[in-house]
């Protein structure tokens, strides 16, 4: 925990230094925020479920480096939460009966790669396709459950590293502002975004009705994989100085 609130504290150092340099190279930064909805897949959930999001919000800053580079930086919160009474994806895990409502904290810095160049004043596109890729560190708390009747329910945290990538369109607005549309995929280090660790051993509560001296195993979650979860939304940024046109 203390590691984490290190690395934090200091990636808001790097940005409080990028914002102050502003006044001397405004032409290449920009800041911006966003709304959207969080996702998350894992022990409960096999696949991003549309019908299990959350709110997501994001504040960042931007390098512009030329017409197909950029740095950002920023600081994000997203909300996720599933259950196994209302996935129900097989009867092992309606017998397992886990569940957990968290919140999510991140900080992470990605580079953007733009496939068209839309920065230029006399551009032929006002747009352009862009992809990311970078890394990150999130702080997560939580309450839930592994299984029904579990001893250990309730809240529960963990800080875990991140990658996050993806793919949006941006839409230059204005020389100063730019709309986007982003879909963000973040693999974890960590198991337990859901209280579910796939290497625990099976848990023998559950009893055949036709062999009842013999009690069988439920598996809690899967070994092979870790958790994930997803930010997709809309950010508007503001440029502090026209768009300039950069040589490659």
């Amino acid at each position: 925990m203390k590691k984490i609130k290190f690395l934090i504290s200091t990636f808001l150092l790097i940005l409080l230094g990028s914002v102050v340099t502003l006044k001397t190279k405004a032409q290449q930064y920009e800041l911006g925020g966003g709304l959207g909805i969080a996702a998350y897949s894992g022990d409960i959930v096999r696949r991003l479920d549309q019908g299990k999001i959350g709110l997501q919000g994001t504040l960042f800053g931007r390098r512009n480096f030329d017409n197909v580079w950029s740095l950002r930086a920023g600081l994000s919160y997203g909300r996720i939460t599933a259950a196994d009474s209302i996935t129900r994806i097989d009867p092992a895990a309606v017998y397992r009966d886990a569940g957990f409502k968290g919140n999510i904290w991140e900080a992470s810095a990605v580079m953007e790669y733009h496939f068209l160049d839309f920065t230029h004043p006399q551009a032929y596109f006002r747009f352009s396709p862009y992809g990311f890729f970078g890394l990150g560190v999130s702080y997560y708390s939580a309450e839930g459950q592994s299984f029904a009747g579990d001893p250990e329910a309730g809240n529960y945290s963990l800080a875990t590293p991140v990658i996050p990538f993806g793919a949006g369109i941006k839409y230059r607005l204005t020389d100063r502002w730019t709309l986007a549309a982003e879909l963000g995929f973040r693999a974890t280090f960590t198991d337990l975004l859901d209280k579910i660790d796939g290497s625990q051993p099976s848990i023998p509560r559950y009893q055949d009705v036709n062999n009842p001296s013999q009690p069988f195993g439920n598996n809690t979650g899967n070994y092979s994989d870790k958790d994930w979860y997803y930010f997709l939304g809309l950010t508007i940024s503001y440029s502090f100085s026209s768009v300039k046109c950069y040589a490659y």
